[in-house]
């Protein structure tokens, strides 16, 4: 695989094109990749497409309609471990390509943003507050750590951006890469740029008409932000503007921290990107998405990709199992309990979270939260426990009850202690270090 495809979507820009190409070639021989350029042809009809080829590009004759099919037929042709995409008119300097390239170590997604600290537009006032006035709305509405979230300069890892089902068709396509990668726990960062408008031509791109197509996108963008499927989905509602939600996950985070706290090893079966796991100390986050630990890896926790029907540790190795809001998820087993109470020590300490069905709060708030929040962990619910239910069978695998919590009357929080049996022996000690040893890992890809 070669280190990076640069893909430049055109029309009629031959002009722009025999002077970009060979710009963008000598700054890539300069910083010692190996590369190719990729050119997608929307229909040009002045010798754009002879003067790409001449300068050494593989050229597409585009397919899709607009520059979002443009864009998606590029990204799906690049050969490259990262994809650089950037305009034909000379408005993305190709000399700032070495900053970006330089960046690429610090995020999956590396954008050439006017709108950070550093970063300068030049181009028609009016241009300019109607841009910044999309980013902001659409930035804060959709939830994105983005200022410039329609800068089409940017650095991609490939394997972020290869297998996104993209829809758009026009420059919205721009908003979609990045709420779907940022979906997917992929790393987006800014780093500051200054624009400068089209060397020569006229722009393609209209403003007003740019608006009301990420108008129209807005609503689909915002229930992916809003759905579980979101990498950073519970992270983000411990910091909700919603007040309830806020307070619901503060008030969980308090209770499971309160009793996790000192009690020693621990592991977060289903820890998602829960606030919980950045709080406890000494910890192993557990998960089967790969998108929530993919997120999770920057904040440099072990992060283990597994089942909690087939935990990949033996027998006794933690002292504190943490296992919130999973079990409601997944058919019942007897295999999970026995899972939770096989790698916890004898005395060891399990927390163990779910909603309670007998409460007539939680008979009356998953209504309303499935209304309020379609596609939201109302319609993930499976199995439906009880207080007298969940504690009778913890009980019946070799847990006794210590402690009971509850959020807002409805969610339930048992702290249940694993009856005291022989110790361990020291080789299975040694053998269970080795065992999660190997299965821990930081989630790379």
């Amino acid at each position: 695989m070669i280190d990076l495809s640069v893909v430049i979507p055109v029309l009629n820009e031959r002009e722009n094109v025999e002077r970009l190409l060979p710009r963008t070639a000598r700054v890539l021989d300069d910083v010692g990749c190996t590369y190719e350029l990729i050119v997608v042809d929307g229909g040009s009809h002045e010798g754009t497409e002879e003067a790409a080829r001449a300068a050494g590009a593989r050229v597409f004759r585009q397919q899709l309609p607009g520059y979002g099919g443009a864009l998606r037929e590029g990204l799906a042709a690049a050969k490259g471990a990262f994809i650089l995409t950037l305009d034909a008119d000379l408005s993305h300097d190709p000399d700032f390509i070495v900053k970006l390239w330089r960046a690429r170590t610090r995020g999956d997604v590396v954008i050439a943003s006017r709108y950070v600290k550093g970063g300068v537009a030049y181009m028609p006032r009016s241009r300019l507050v109607l841009s910044r006035i999309l980013n902001v709305f659409f930035a804060r509405g959709l939830g994105l750590p983005v200022r410039d979230l329609s800068s089409g300069f940017r650095l991609y890892r490939a394997a972020a951006v290869q297998n996104l089902a993209l829809e758009g068709t026009n420059f919205e396509v721009l908003e979609e890469i990045l709420v779907k990668a940022h979906a997917g726990g992929w790393r987006l960062v800014e780093i500051p740029f200054t624009y400068y408008p089209r060397d020569r031509g006229s722009s393609h791109a209209r403003v007003v008409a740019f608006g009301l197509d990420l108008l129209r996108a807005f609503f689909r963008l915002w229930k992916l932000r809003n759905s579980i499927e979101s990498a950073d989905y519970d992270e983000r509602a411990f910091y909700s503007i919603i007040p309830l939600q806020r307070w619901w996950q503060r008030r969980r985070h308090q209770v499971i921290c309160e009793w996790a706290r000192g009690a020693g090893k621990t592991l977060d079966i289903g820890c998602g990107s829960s606030i919980i796991l950045q709080s406890i100390n000494d910890v192993v986050g557990l998960d089967i998405l790969h998108n929530k630990l993919r997120y999770m890896r920057r904040y440099d926790v072990p992060l283990v990709r597994a089942s909690i029907f087939a935990l990949p540790v033996v027998d006794a190795r933690f002292d504190c199992v943490v296992c919130s809001q999973v079990i409601e998820h997944i058919p019942y087993d007897d295999v999970i309990f026995t899972e939770l109470a096989r790698v916890l020590r004898p005395g060891g300490l399990l927390i163990l979270g779910t909603p309670d069905y007998a409460t007539i709060g939680w008979r009356t708030i998953e209504p309303l939260y499935g209304f309020f929040a379609p596609g939201g962990y109302k319609d993930e619910h499976i199995t439906h426990y009880t207080r007298e239910d969940l504690i009778a069978t913890c009980r019946r695998f070799g847990f006794d009850l210590e402690d009971v919590a509850y959020v807002f009357r409805s969610e339930l929080v048992l702290a249940l202690r694993k009856r005291a049996v022989a110790a361990p022996t020291a080789d299975i000690e040694q053998r269970d270090s080795a065992a999660l040893s190997a299965a821990v890992h930081t989630v790379r890809s």
